[in-house]
């Protein structure tokens, strides 16, 4: 195993790097050097950001204003010899840090799953063979294969780069694609300008090139500075900022409240000490420390159950835009449709149809015309068609193994689709391949929509052109066709929903990629038009129809031709009566002001540009829609970071847009994203529950107390027994609330406004009927008791109970908006459960617990008394009750 050996990269030759890494430029490594030297250099990542040790999370949960207000009044309170008072303030703080604790470590671990479950793959060759492994299992020495749209695992030398451009702004600064080579450079080569090298944490933009691995891990540049951006951190979130707004909000009417309590009690001539610690616990029930801790479970959660139903959520934000989308603005190819490409039909020159059998990757089929088969060596111009479409082509077709037994497409669906009809027809793509070397090539463009390749043996030979109709056609020699009828034959092709492809060769010439198509304009010989059909997924259809259920509506952005966008938007549902498609040259001559009137019709954009797609996220944006993009090239970038929710496709997606955008699909698909949707507007539907419950809560708190002193009644509640229900009772329920799952209506509800307030007007209606009930039951019921001539003990204690009572059937009726608690299956929700009869043991403890009566100032209550509070508390439940079968027939109630 070599030694890292003292070369400088950039300076030497490509054999000399070759030789020096022990290594072969073809074939690779072995499969059993490349994990010893994985042994020997370690994993190809760099350190993660020292996690935050357990007794410091610990010791972080006292650092907030509630907790130094709570230490002051348990200092009080020993200095006012109520011992007893200040131990119970101290073990609620200690109980809320260790849950507080609790839960930064669970919201902790699900993120670290999550970046695990999105990790970075590349392309390398070892034992001669290509495969696909995580980046982290590279080591120096190790073959990769590049293109277009890669992020950059390690730092590597080029040994191959055809047109290969690479973006290192994140390295060097510099703004502009850098066009690589492999050339030696100067020793004395800086950094931006080592055109020979690619560097881990860049991207490509262009072309395709083969590299060696030489150096991994914190050996890498990017590893060299890796402590400088250790600390970064995502920004807040729009919602994290409106509670955070919220909260200052109610530290100020908390303080407020604590003066008014505090005059009352003196003016009623109570003990100051005794006023004192009530208004200190009343202060603390209304700012709800839970909602933070709570906020960052729901996401964390939601971006858990993303997960499960295949959406990688990368940027916090996404999981609470998403209830808010209005537009999903998705890619055709592999999204809606299947992404396994069969050509369906051929023409050739001579006007000929070709009907193709066959489906998917697989070469069984054949082809025919007029039901008599056909094959290349029985047809030259056939015979040229195909060879052109296996010569003009990236992709490799892999046949079925032990592993899985069916083909598989190496590359781009379209190319490998062109290889499966070569097979089907007599052409055997890798002997051609080896026959005809690819000598240069200009590489795909989506600005061109053509792909040329030049291959033979000599200076000169066989260039190939394959690419969009409207562009290639008009390369072409007049008399080799009739471009007016093959103009109309291409458009009737795309009208039956099939993609179309122009192939033209130009035989003993010289590609030259700066020139670019342009030297060839009336000098192609036309070879043919390739109709290929990506059938929908059967999926999709449903989904749409859940979109437009939910006020959501679906567009297609498709770099196919309008006519085939449509048919497929047609049978889908996206595209309505009426509605129209727009190409690329349409778009681009239309103005903002005729863009922006016609949106409402057009459901089809195609054959169009990233610039292109940017226009169409802001024309949506403008219009106050929230937008969901999709895409998966290099190009596709800009846009995803503009829109709303960046969404890129697991499987075909680049790298560059993976990092642009927000979400990763892993299965490619659009009934994936239609799930992410309802799973982020469930995570938005739980923190709203939490939110009008613990406001419901702590305000029913708040008016008992001030109503009893209005009024010349004792307090009704000790600060303890406040500080219990504030802490305990609610805490053991409310992270529990956030578990909730579907309710089944989300789909069928329209999204939700992205200014929408965090209390809303129909919130705001249940609140004060679920307060209202509350303080009725709670201080009717002390009235009544402490006219009755109970003992105050008893009736203070059972008070606390019918509050705890109270708030354990009010968590019940915050599971959901309209449908019937007795309706809500409670055992869906486990959590919750377990949080009610943990709040119930723990109340039954200081109630029947001689030791805890003490502290607590409770004493056991009667059994008969207990059926009665139960009786009372659940009046709450009752009125909700009759208030969500009126909102289920008037829903605007809701």
């Amino acid at each position: 195993m070599p030694a890292t050996p003292p070369l400088i990269w950039h300076a030497a030759l490509t054999t000399a790097v070759v030789e020096s890494l022990l290594t072969d430029a073809h074939a690779g490594l072995p499969g059993s050097e490349a994990s010893a030297r994985l042994t020997q250099h370690g994993p190809n990542e760099l350190p993660e950001a020292t996690h935050k040790p357990l007794w410091k999370v610990f010791a972080s949960q006292f650092a907030s204003p509630l907790i130094y207000i709570l230490f002051v009044a348990a200092v009080i309170s020993f200095a006012m010899n109520h011992a007893s008072d200040a131990v119970v303030i101290l073990i609620v703080v200690l109980v809320n840090a260790v849950i507080g604790a609790l839960q930064e470590g669970r919201a902790e671990h699900s993120m670290t799953a999550l970046r695990k479950m999105s990790s970075l793959k590349v392309r390398v060759v070892r034992d001669g063979a290509e495969s696909i492994i995580e980046a982290r299992d590279l080591v120096p020495g190790d073959i990769i294969l590049l293109a277009a749209g890669d992020a950059v695992g390690a730092d590597a030398r080029l040994l191959e780069a055809a047109s290969l451009e690479a973006t290192e702004a994140a390295l060097t600064g510099e703004s502009l694609p850098v066009l690589k080579h492999t050339g030696a450079l100067p020793e004395e080569a800086g950094l931006g300008d080592r055109k020979n090298m690619i560097y881990s944490g860049t991207h490509l933009t262009a072309g395709r090139g083969r590299a060696v691995i030489v150096a991994t891990g914190l050996q890498t540049e990017v590893g060299k500075i890796a402590k400088l951006t250790s600390g970064a951190r995502d920004p807040q979130t729009p919602l994290e900022l409106r509670l955070h707004q919220f909260g200052q909000w109610l530290v100020v009417a908390s303080i407020v409240l604590f003066g008014v309590i505090i005059a009352f009690g003196l003016l009623r001539g109570l003990p100051f000490v005794e006023i004192f610690m009530v208004a200190i616990s009343q202060m603390v029930s209304m700012v709800p420390e839970g909602l933070p801790v709570a906020m960052t479970i729901a996401l964390a959660v939601g971006m858990q159950r993303m997960a499960r139903r295949g959406a990688i959520v990368r940027r916090l934000a996404a999981v609470e835009t998403l209830g808010s989308t209005s537009i999903i603005c998705s890619d055709k190819t592999g999204t809606l449709t299947k992404n396994e490409m069969t050509v369906t039909t051929l023409i050739l020159p001579d006007a000929r149809r070709v009907e193709v059998t066959g489906a998917g990757y697989s070469p069984e089929g054949r082809l025919s015309v007029d039901s008599k088969a056909l094959n290349a060596s029985d047809d030259a111009a056939l015979k040229s068609l195909l060879e052109a479409v296996v010569l003009c082509n990236d992709a490799k077709l892999v046949p079925p193994d032990a592993e899985d037994t069916r083909w598989r497409a190496l590359g781009d669906p379209t190319e490998s689709a062109l290889l499966t009809v070569a097979l089907k027809g007599g052409v055997e793509p890798e002997t051609l391949r080896h026959q005809s070397p690819r000598r240069a090539e200009i590489p795909f463009d989506a600005t061109t929509k053509m792909m040329a390749t030049q291959n033979g043996h000599g200076a000169s030979g066989r260039i190939v052109f394959k690419g969009a109709p409207e562009m290639l056609l008009d390369l072409c020699d007049p008399k080799t066709l009739d471009l007016a009828k093959t103009h109309q034959t291409a458009t009737d092709l795309a009208a039956l929903a099939l993609r179309v492809l122009a192939v033209a060769e130009l035989n003993d010439a010289v590609l030259d990629e700066a020139a670019g198509f342009e030297p060839f304009r009336g000098r192609l010989r036309f070879l043919g038009l390739l109709g290929q059909m990506d059938p929908p997924r059967d999926e999709v259809k449903a989904a749409v129809e859940e979109c437009l259920i939910a006020g959501i509506r679906p567009v297609m952005v498709t770099g196919d031709h309008k006519a085939t966008g449509l048919a497929i938007a047609t049978a889908l549902g996206i595209a309505r009566p009426g509605d129209i498609a727009l190409d690329g040259n349409e778009l681009e001559a239309m103005s903002e002001q005729d863009l922006h009137t016609s949106l409402d019709r057009i459901s089809v954009f195609a054959r169009v540009h990233p610039a292109q797609k940017l226009r169409i996220v802001e024309a949506f944006q403008s219009q106050k829609h929230v937008v969901a993009m999709t895409g998966d090239g290099v190009n596709d970038a800009p846009a995803l970071a503009t829109a709303d929710v960046g969404v890129a496709m697991g499987i075909t997606g680049t790298e560059v847009a993976k990092g642009a955008a927000k979400i990763v699909i892993t299965d490619d698909n659009f009934a994936t994203i239609v799930k992410a949707v309802e799973e982020g507007r469930l995570v938005y539907q739980n923190l709203k529950k939490v939110v009008l419950f613990l406001f419901a809560t702590s305000i029913d708190e708040v008016l008992v107390l001030l109503l009893a002193l209005v009024c010349g009644y004792p307090l009704p509640l000790a600060a303890v027994q406040i500080l219990w229900i504030n802490i305990v009772t609610e805490g053991t329920v409310t992270v529990n609330l956030i578990m909730e799952g579907l309710e089944g209506d989300e789909m069928r509800r329209k999204p939700t406004p992205s200014g929408e307030a965090l209390i809303t007007r129909p919130m705001l209606n249940r609140l004060l009927l679920m307060v209202s009930t509350s303080v009725v039951a709670i201080f009717g019921f002390f009235m009544w008791r402490m006219s009755s001539g109970a003992p105050f003990e008893l009736v203070q204690t059972e008070t606390f109970t019918l509050v705890a009572i109270s708030q354990w059937f009010n968590v019940l009726n915050c599971r959901s908006a309209l449908k019937s608690t007795l309706c809500l299956d409670v055992f869906k929700n486990l959590w919750l459960v377990g949080g009610l009869a943990l709040g119930m043991v723990l109340h039954l403890f200081v109630i029947y617990t001689d030791s805890l009566n003490h502290v607590f100032h409770t004493v056991p209550i009667p059994l008969g008394d207990c059926l009665l509070l139960g009786l009372i508390g659940s009046s709450v439940l009752w009125v909700e009750e009759v208030r969500k079968w009126f909102a289920r027939r008037r829903p605007a109630m809701a």
